[in-house]
């Protein structure tokens, strides 16, 4: 049988956990189903510097933990199952895992994320963390006058490579096609920055080093020659995919997939909410992500008020 709650909220990242303490503190009594590999993608993230009231580095899976245990702490229920349906269509809406537990809540809370698209190589997987990344705006400051590399040719890749030459000494675009399918205007940004060349028409084969990057194997795609290159860090820049599919087409999402909101996280379902990086493709940091959720939550027992029901 299902259980029946005010409010129900699918994630377990940093938007997710600062909804849940934000219903929590409403006396809105919320459920959340937060999968089975809690944290989001704070959990492959080394030591985080720029989330507010840390004045020492802190180890992203234990950021993630603590706030995990605040949330415990003001008595929500944290399901370890992911959402695999939704039912929108009418209310009280309906939730149900990939474990078959179901939840009928008046008001949904989505904060699943996004997760970055990764090469898939072995070696990739092994040094995230310790020198691989998908974020320069979270780890840039760690490759302070050091050798980077940045995969991909789009826009993302571009603001990347550009934002890191205020850190690292050189930076290089590794691109498997001839020529870049970002902005002009960030084409030529990139272009003109000193600091940063361009590797054409390659992919990375394999990442180099034992307990941290210490280079790159590239191989080029149309002589299949492969070249070592020398670097400290490896940012991969070829996207971010919003976890969206188990929604079965039921919200409207953007012309990149993710959640369409408005400014005050409200769906195209009136009662469901949306925060964080399914949210957001522009910013897709903790901090950012936090605040959405509070304003999911705010917005949230405010609805429900106007409906009557808190």
């Amino acid at each position: 049988m299902a259980q029946s709650k005010k409010i129900v909220i699918i994630g377990s990242g940093a938007a997710a956990y600062t909804a849940a303490i934000y219903a929590a503190r409403a006396n809105m009594d919320p459920l959340v189903f937060g999968g089975v590999a809690l944290g989001g993608q704070l959990m492959i993230t080394s030591d985080v510097e720029n989330f507010p009231g840390f004045p020492e580095p802190i180890n992203g899976p234990e950021l993630m933990e603590r706030m995990k245990k605040q949330v415990e702490r003001l008595g929500v229920t944290i399901i370890n199952e992911y959402a695999a349906k939704v039912d929108f269509s009418r209310r009280p809406f309906h939730v149900e895992t990939t474990e078959g537990t179901a939840a009928s809540a008046q008001a949904v809370i989505v904060a699943t994320g996004a997760n970055a698209k990764w090469l898939g190589i072995e070696s990739e997987k092994r040094l995230q963390g310790h020198g691989v990344s998908a974020c320069a705006t979270c780890d840039g400051f760690f490759f302070k006058k050091k050798e980077v590399l940045v995969v991909g040719g789009g826009d993302t890749a571009l603001e990347e490579a550009v934002f890191l030459t205020n850190f690292a000494s050189k930076v290089t675009i590794v691109h498997r096609r001839d020529a870049l399918r970002g902005s002009q205007i960030m084409q030529d940004r990139a272009k003109k920055n000193p600091k940063i060349a361009f590797i054409w028409d390659s992919v990375v084969d394999e990442v180099l080093g034992d307990d941290h990057v210490s280079g790159a194997r590239l191989k080029n795609v149309k002589t299949g020659a492969k070249t070592d290159v020398k670097c400290d860090g490896l940012f991969m820049a070829i996207g971010h995919a919003p976890t969206t599919a188990f929604l079965g087409g039921q919200l409207k999402l953007d012309e990149n997939g993710y959640i369409a909101t408005d400014d005050r996280t409200r769906t195209s379902v009136s009662g469901v909410f949306a925060a964080g990086d399914v949210m957001d493709a522009r910013y897709r940091q903790a901090i950012t992500a936090a605040g959405n959720g509070c304003k999911a939550a705010l917005e949230a027992e405010r609805w429900l008020a106007e409906q009557g029901l808190h």
